[in-house]
Protein backbone atom coordinates (compact mmCIF):
# COMPACT_ATOMS: atom_id res chain seq x y z
CA UNK A 1 0.00 0.00 0.00
CA UNK A 2 1.46 3.81 -0.81
CA UNK A 3 2.04 6.15 1.71
CA UNK A 4 0.38 8.83 2.10
CA UNK A 5 2.14 11.63 2.71
CA UNK A 6 1.61 15.35 4.41
CA UNK A 7 3.48 18.48 3.78
CA UNK A 8 5.18 18.65 7.75
CA UNK A 9 6.42 15.03 6.39
CA UNK A 10 9.07 17.39 4.43
CA UNK A 11 10.32 19.20 7.24
CA UNK A 12 13.65 18.83 8.63
CA UNK A 13 16.16 21.12 11.10
CA UNK A 14 18.60 23.10 9.44
CA UNK A 15 21.20 25.40 11.03
CA UNK A 16 20.99 28.70 9.65
CA UNK A 17 24.55 28.71 9.07
CA UNK A 18 24.85 25.92 6.26
CA UNK A 19 22.55 28.65 4.35
CA UNK A 20 24.53 29.68 1.68
CA UNK A 21 24.91 33.51 1.25
CA UNK A 22 27.59 33.52 -1.55
CA UNK A 23 28.49 31.22 -3.87
CA UNK A 24 31.99 29.02 -3.91
CA UNK A 25 35.11 30.49 -4.93
CA UNK A 26 34.99 28.65 -8.24
CA UNK A 27 31.61 27.36 -10.03
CA UNK A 28 32.68 23.57 -10.09
CA UNK A 29 34.30 23.89 -6.94
CA UNK A 30 31.11 23.35 -5.37
CA UNK A 31 30.81 20.11 -3.59
CA UNK A 32 28.78 17.35 -5.53
CA UNK A 33 26.96 14.33 -2.73
CA UNK A 34 26.56 11.30 -4.84
CA UNK A 35 23.34 9.79 -4.10
CA UNK A 36 23.57 7.25 -6.20
CA UNK A 37 24.88 4.79 -3.74
CA UNK A 38 24.78 3.62 -0.57
CA UNK A 39 26.76 5.04 1.74
CA UNK A 40 26.88 8.05 -0.53
CA UNK A 41 29.91 9.59 -1.63
CA UNK A 42 31.43 13.24 -0.69
CA UNK A 43 32.44 14.54 -4.20
CA UNK A 44 33.88 18.29 -5.92
CA UNK A 45 31.39 19.01 -8.22
CA UNK A 46 34.25 19.05 -10.92
CA UNK A 47 34.32 15.48 -10.90
CA UNK A 48 30.62 15.05 -12.83
CA UNK A 49 32.43 13.93 -15.80
CA UNK A 50 33.73 10.67 -14.63
CA UNK A 51 30.39 10.08 -12.98
CA UNK A 52 28.50 9.81 -16.60
CA UNK A 53 28.72 7.54 -19.34
CA UNK A 54 29.67 8.84 -22.99
CA UNK A 55 25.81 7.53 -23.73
CA UNK A 56 24.67 9.66 -21.38
CA UNK A 57 22.90 13.51 -22.02
CA UNK A 58 22.50 16.56 -19.77
CA UNK A 59 19.38 19.05 -20.39
CA UNK A 60 20.11 22.17 -19.49
CA UNK A 61 17.65 25.15 -18.21
CA UNK A 62 18.73 28.06 -21.20
CA UNK A 63 16.59 30.33 -19.33
CA UNK A 64 18.34 34.14 -18.23
CA UNK A 65 17.14 35.37 -14.84
CA UNK A 66 16.08 39.63 -15.18
CA UNK A 67 16.68 42.12 -12.69
CA UNK A 68 13.28 41.39 -11.99
CA UNK A 69 13.48 43.98 -8.43
CA UNK A 70 12.58 47.16 -8.51
CA UNK A 71 11.83 50.01 -6.16
CA UNK A 72 10.11 53.03 -6.49
CA UNK A 73 7.00 55.38 -5.63
CA UNK A 74 3.56 56.20 -5.80
CA UNK A 75 2.61 59.91 -6.69
CA UNK A 76 1.93 60.17 -3.26
CA UNK A 77 5.69 59.35 -2.36
CA UNK A 78 4.80 55.92 -0.99
CA UNK A 79 7.16 53.34 -1.44
CA UNK A 80 6.48 50.73 -3.86
CA UNK A 81 8.60 47.24 -4.33
CA UNK A 82 7.83 45.63 -7.48
CA UNK A 83 8.89 41.86 -8.53
CA UNK A 84 8.51 41.31 -12.12
CA UNK A 85 7.07 37.57 -12.72
CA UNK A 86 6.74 37.99 -16.13
CA UNK A 87 7.41 39.92 -19.45
CA UNK A 88 4.25 39.79 -21.63
CA UNK A 89 5.79 38.67 -25.14
CA UNK A 90 6.07 41.31 -27.96
CA UNK A 91 4.15 44.21 -25.23
CA UNK A 92 5.63 46.54 -22.92
CA UNK A 93 3.48 45.18 -19.89
CA UNK A 94 4.37 42.73 -17.08
CA UNK A 95 2.82 40.93 -14.32
CA UNK A 96 4.41 41.72 -10.78
CA UNK A 97 4.01 40.99 -7.41
CA UNK A 98 4.04 44.71 -5.76
CA UNK A 99 4.52 45.48 -1.90
CA UNK A 100 3.59 49.10 -0.79
CA UNK A 101 1.60 50.38 2.39
CA UNK A 102 -1.63 50.74 0.25
CA UNK A 103 -1.92 48.97 -3.14
CA UNK A 104 -1.84 50.90 -6.16
CA UNK A 105 -5.24 51.37 -7.87
CA UNK A 106 -5.89 50.83 -11.84
CA UNK A 107 -4.78 54.16 -13.33
CA UNK A 108 -2.41 54.85 -10.72
CA UNK A 109 0.94 55.89 -12.20
CA UNK A 110 4.26 54.62 -9.96
CA UNK A 111 7.40 55.91 -10.68
CA UNK A 112 10.30 53.19 -10.28
CA UNK A 113 14.41 53.78 -10.26
CA UNK A 114 13.17 57.77 -10.70
CA UNK A 115 14.01 56.88 -14.20
CA UNK A 116 10.73 55.08 -15.63
CA UNK A 117 7.04 55.00 -15.09
CA UNK A 118 4.09 52.06 -15.07
CA UNK A 119 0.87 52.13 -15.15
CA UNK A 120 -1.36 50.03 -13.06
CA UNK A 121 -3.68 48.14 -15.55
CA UNK A 122 -5.45 46.04 -12.82
CA UNK A 123 -4.78 43.17 -11.04
CA UNK A 124 -4.03 39.35 -13.16
CA UNK A 125 -2.68 36.63 -12.39
CA UNK A 126 -3.59 33.03 -9.90
CA UNK A 127 -6.13 34.84 -7.42
CA UNK A 128 -5.49 38.19 -8.91
CA UNK A 129 -2.79 38.01 -6.90
CA UNK A 130 -0.40 39.99 -9.45
CA UNK A 131 -0.62 43.40 -10.65
CA UNK A 132 -0.98 43.71 -14.51
CA UNK A 133 1.80 46.88 -15.56
CA UNK A 134 2.47 48.97 -18.20
CA UNK A 135 5.98 49.95 -18.81
CA UNK A 136 7.62 53.14 -20.34
CA UNK A 137 9.54 51.30 -22.77
CA UNK A 138 10.83 48.18 -23.47
CA UNK A 139 10.71 46.02 -20.01
CA UNK A 140 13.87 44.33 -20.90
CA UNK A 141 15.86 47.23 -21.44
CA UNK A 142 14.26 48.97 -18.60
CA UNK A 143 15.09 46.21 -16.05
CA UNK A 144 18.65 45.55 -17.13
CA UNK A 145 19.11 49.30 -16.62
CA UNK A 146 17.81 50.00 -13.69
CA UNK A 147 16.42 46.47 -11.91
CA UNK A 148 18.24 44.74 -9.24
CA UNK A 149 19.05 40.74 -9.03
CA UNK A 150 15.78 39.18 -7.74
CA UNK A 151 18.25 37.23 -5.34
CA UNK A 152 16.32 34.55 -3.35
CA UNK A 153 14.47 35.82 0.56
CA UNK A 154 16.71 33.77 2.25
CA UNK A 155 20.10 35.57 1.05
CA UNK A 156 20.67 38.23 3.25
CA UNK A 157 22.63 40.77 1.43
CA UNK A 158 21.47 43.50 -1.44
CA UNK A 159 22.35 42.52 -4.37
CA UNK A 160 25.70 43.11 -5.55
CA UNK A 161 27.98 43.24 -9.21
CA UNK A 162 29.09 39.60 -7.90
CA UNK A 163 25.59 38.39 -8.28
CA UNK A 164 25.02 39.89 -11.49
CA UNK A 165 27.34 37.25 -12.70
CA UNK A 166 27.21 33.98 -10.20
CA UNK A 167 23.28 33.86 -10.18
CA UNK A 168 23.25 33.65 -13.56
CA UNK A 169 24.48 30.20 -15.44
CA UNK A 170 27.47 30.48 -17.86
CA UNK A 171 24.98 29.84 -21.08
CA UNK A 172 22.03 31.98 -19.84
CA UNK A 173 20.13 32.54 -23.34
CA UNK A 174 16.63 33.46 -23.09
CA UNK A 175 15.66 36.38 -20.24
CA UNK A 176 12.50 35.56 -18.69
CA UNK A 177 13.39 33.94 -15.54
CA UNK A 178 13.06 35.63 -11.73
CA UNK A 179 15.16 32.88 -10.20
CA UNK A 180 18.44 31.14 -11.35
CA UNK A 181 18.16 27.19 -12.46
CA UNK A 182 20.72 26.77 -9.33
CA UNK A 183 22.02 22.91 -10.16
CA UNK A 184 22.97 24.30 -13.49
CA UNK A 185 25.29 27.51 -11.54
CA UNK A 186 27.84 24.93 -10.90
CA UNK A 187 28.84 24.81 -14.56
CA UNK A 188 31.73 26.33 -16.01
CA UNK A 189 33.36 26.56 -19.34
CA UNK A 190 36.19 23.74 -18.66
CA UNK A 191 33.91 21.64 -16.92
CA UNK A 192 31.30 22.08 -20.03
CA UNK A 193 34.72 21.67 -22.27
CA UNK A 194 35.26 17.71 -20.36
CA UNK A 195 32.03 17.10 -20.82
CA UNK A 196 32.12 17.28 -24.57
CA UNK A 197 35.69 15.82 -24.84
CA UNK A 198 34.30 12.78 -22.76
CA UNK A 199 31.55 12.52 -25.60
CA UNK A 200 28.64 13.83 -23.60
CA UNK A 201 26.05 15.06 -25.37
CA UNK A 202 24.26 18.11 -24.16
CA UNK A 203 20.74 19.45 -24.85
CA UNK A 204 18.71 22.20 -23.49
CA UNK A 205 15.00 23.40 -22.91
CA UNK A 206 13.97 26.79 -21.39
CA UNK A 207 11.51 27.48 -18.33
CA UNK A 208 11.45 30.68 -17.07
CA UNK A 209 11.35 30.61 -13.31
CA UNK A 210 8.92 32.24 -11.28
CA UNK A 211 8.69 33.75 -8.02
CA UNK A 212 6.09 30.89 -6.96
CA UNK A 213 9.46 28.55 -6.59
CA UNK A 214 10.03 30.36 -3.06
CA UNK A 215 6.65 30.02 -1.69
CA UNK A 216 5.27 27.65 0.93
CA UNK A 217 3.17 24.93 0.80
CA UNK A 218 0.27 26.54 2.83
CA UNK A 219 -1.74 23.32 3.16
CA UNK A 220 -0.99 20.03 5.20
CA UNK A 221 -2.58 17.71 2.27
CA UNK A 222 -0.31 17.73 -0.86
CA UNK A 223 -3.40 16.81 -2.73
CA UNK A 224 -4.58 20.78 -1.66
CA UNK A 225 -2.06 22.37 -2.91
CA UNK A 226 -2.32 24.58 -5.93
CA UNK A 227 1.15 24.94 -8.08
CA UNK A 228 2.21 27.84 -9.91
CA UNK A 229 2.82 27.83 -13.39
CA UNK A 230 5.73 28.64 -15.49
CA UNK A 231 6.08 28.89 -19.04
CA UNK A 232 8.42 26.26 -20.96
CA UNK A 233 9.63 24.97 -24.24
CA UNK A 234 11.02 21.80 -25.31
CA UNK A 235 12.70 22.34 -28.62
CA UNK A 236 12.63 19.43 -31.62
CA UNK A 237 16.05 18.60 -31.39
CA UNK A 238 15.76 17.71 -27.93
CA UNK A 239 13.30 15.28 -28.04
CA UNK A 240 15.55 13.74 -30.83
CA UNK A 241 18.62 13.85 -28.08
CA UNK A 242 16.63 12.58 -26.05
CA UNK A 243 15.12 10.00 -28.12
CA UNK A 244 18.81 9.09 -29.50
CA UNK A 245 20.10 8.75 -26.55
CA UNK A 246 17.13 6.39 -24.69
CA UNK A 247 17.86 4.03 -28.08
CA UNK A 248 21.70 3.77 -27.19
CA UNK A 249 21.31 2.82 -23.81
CA UNK A 250 22.05 6.13 -22.40
CA UNK A 251 20.35 8.04 -19.24
CA UNK A 252 18.82 11.19 -19.45
CA UNK A 253 20.24 13.17 -16.72
CA UNK A 254 18.40 17.08 -15.88
CA UNK A 255 20.63 19.93 -15.25
CA UNK A 256 18.08 21.21 -12.30
CA UNK A 257 14.44 20.02 -10.67
CA UNK A 258 13.24 22.78 -13.74
CA UNK A 259 14.47 20.94 -16.03
CA UNK A 260 12.70 17.92 -14.96
CA UNK A 261 9.91 19.92 -15.05
CA UNK A 262 9.96 20.91 -18.20
CA UNK A 263 10.63 17.53 -19.69
CA UNK A 264 8.30 15.82 -17.94
CA UNK A 265 5.44 18.48 -18.58
CA UNK A 266 6.29 17.57 -22.30
CA UNK A 267 5.81 14.22 -21.51
CA UNK A 268 2.28 14.40 -19.47
CA UNK A 269 -0.14 11.67 -21.12
CA UNK A 270 2.17 9.85 -23.19
CA UNK A 271 5.16 10.55 -25.68
CA UNK A 272 7.09 13.61 -24.98
CA UNK A 273 6.36 16.15 -27.26
CA UNK A 274 8.43 19.34 -29.00
CA UNK A 275 6.80 22.96 -28.41
CA UNK A 276 5.74 25.95 -25.71
CA UNK A 277 3.27 26.10 -23.44
CA UNK A 278 1.97 26.52 -19.81
CA UNK A 279 3.02 23.79 -16.85
CA UNK A 280 1.92 23.92 -13.32
CA UNK A 281 2.66 20.64 -12.74
CA UNK A 282 3.19 19.05 -9.02
CA UNK A 283 5.71 16.30 -8.47
CA UNK A 284 5.04 14.33 -5.45
CA UNK A 285 5.46 10.70 -4.28
CA UNK A 286 3.78 7.78 -7.07
CA UNK A 287 4.86 10.06 -9.73
CA UNK A 288 5.19 8.08 -12.77
CA UNK A 289 8.80 9.43 -14.57
CA UNK A 290 8.95 8.86 -18.71
CA UNK A 291 11.52 11.17 -19.61
CA UNK A 292 14.50 11.80 -16.40
CA UNK A 293 16.62 8.79 -15.64
CA UNK A 294 19.02 10.85 -13.26
CA UNK A 295 18.96 14.58 -11.72
CA UNK A 296 21.41 16.82 -10.64
CA UNK A 297 20.16 19.39 -8.14
CA UNK A 298 21.12 21.55 -5.59
CA UNK A 299 19.08 21.27 -1.89
CA UNK A 300 16.24 22.52 -0.99
CA UNK A 301 13.61 24.50 1.54
CA UNK A 302 12.23 22.42 4.04
CA UNK A 303 8.35 21.41 3.16
CA UNK A 304 9.04 22.57 -0.08
CA UNK A 305 7.74 21.14 -3.41
CA UNK A 306 10.81 20.66 -4.80
CA UNK A 307 11.65 18.24 -1.75
CA UNK A 308 8.71 16.57 -2.48
CA UNK A 309 9.92 16.64 -6.42
CA UNK A 310 13.07 14.93 -5.23
CA UNK A 311 11.60 12.42 -2.97
CA UNK A 312 9.44 10.93 -5.78
CA UNK A 313 12.59 10.41 -7.89
CA UNK A 314 14.97 8.80 -5.23
CA UNK A 315 12.37 7.82 -3.04
CA UNK A 316 11.64 9.58 0.72
CA UNK A 317 13.26 7.87 2.90
CA UNK A 318 16.41 8.03 0.97
CA UNK A 319 16.15 11.98 0.36
CA UNK A 320 15.54 12.52 3.67
CA UNK A 321 19.15 10.19 4.84
CA UNK A 322 20.74 12.39 2.34
CA UNK A 323 19.50 15.44 3.50
CA UNK A 324 20.71 13.99 7.18
CA UNK A 325 24.22 13.34 5.97
CA UNK A 326 24.19 16.84 4.15
CA UNK A 327 23.51 18.83 7.09
CA UNK A 328 26.36 16.58 8.82
CA UNK A 329 29.09 16.61 6.51
CA UNK A 330 28.17 20.88 6.61
CA UNK A 331 27.27 20.89 2.85
CA UNK A 332 25.91 24.04 1.98
CA UNK A 333 22.36 24.99 1.33
CA UNK A 334 19.94 26.50 -1.02
CA UNK A 335 20.55 28.59 -4.25
CA UNK A 336 24.53 29.30 -3.70
CA UNK A 337 25.11 26.22 -2.26
CA UNK A 338 26.44 22.59 -2.94
CA UNK A 339 24.56 19.79 -5.37
CA UNK A 340 23.44 16.29 -5.13
CA UNK A 341 22.97 13.58 -7.93
CA UNK A 342 20.49 11.50 -8.05
CA UNK A 343 19.23 8.48 -9.81
CA UNK A 344 15.50 7.65 -10.34
CA UNK A 345 14.38 4.97 -8.27
CA UNK A 346 13.21 1.89 -10.46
Amino acid sequence: MSRTFTVSDFDFALPDDLIAQHPAAERSASRLLDGRTQPPVDRIFRELPELLDPKDLLVFNNTRVIKARLYGAKASGGAVEALIERVLPGTQEVWAHMRASKSPKPRAVVRFADAFDAEVLGRCGPDNGLFHLRLSGDPFELLEQHGHVPLPPYIAHDDSADDVRRYQTVFAREPGAVAAPTAALHFDEPLLERLAARGIQTAHVTLHVGAGTFQPVRVDSLADHKMHSEWFQVPEETVAAIERCKAAGGRVTAVGTTTLRALESAAVGGALRAGARETDIFITPGFQFRVVDRLITNFHLPKSTLMMLVSALAGYEPIMALYQHAIEQRYRFFSYGDAMLLDRRP
